[in-house]
């Protein structure tokens, strides 16, 4: 099989639950393992002083959290990372369609009680993917 198989990322435990499932499953695919964490705005800070300053953007920050995350999972996988713009469920679609994945992996966070309601990021991407999606269990997650 091949393709790829994406996973949003924030940076939680339960987050990274999602995305051990998603490199395992991805390795099972014989597929690319696309880890992706979303920001919302494009909000930018200045740190230092004088000609010794840097700017760092909501999308810089989520670009590390990715990276980050794709730099520990190891695996016999290529792994790649993203920052992606939006809310978390449609930041994930869209990485899925413009990677033409075959699959998106999420956590279960969210799932039960008024969450389940109210909605979650996995209820969200469950009802409006364009491919599959699994659900991974991370209520076990630290």
């Amino acid at each position: 099989m091949s393709g790829t198989v994406v996973v949003g990322v924030d940076g939680s435990g339960t987050a990274r639950k999602a995305a051990e499932t998603a490199r395992d499953l991805a390795a099972a695919l014989g597929a690319t393992l696309h880890v992706v964490t979303a920001f919302d705005s494009d909000r930018t800070e200045r740190f230092g002083s004088g000609s010794n300053q840097w700017l760092v953007s909501d999308a810089d920050k989520a670009e590390r959290v990715a990276r980050s995350v794709a730099d520990t999972l190891g695996g016999d996988i290529a792994i790649t990372y993203a920052a992606a713009r939006g809310r978390p469920a449609d930041a994930l679609i869209r990485e899925a369609i413009s990677k033409e994945a075959r699959i998106i992996v999420v956590g279960n966070r969210r799932m039960h009680g008024i969450g389940r309601v109210l909605g979650s990021v996995a209820n969200s991407v469950a009802h409006n993917a364009t491919c599959d999606v699994y659900i991974a269990n991370t209520y076990d997650a630290v």
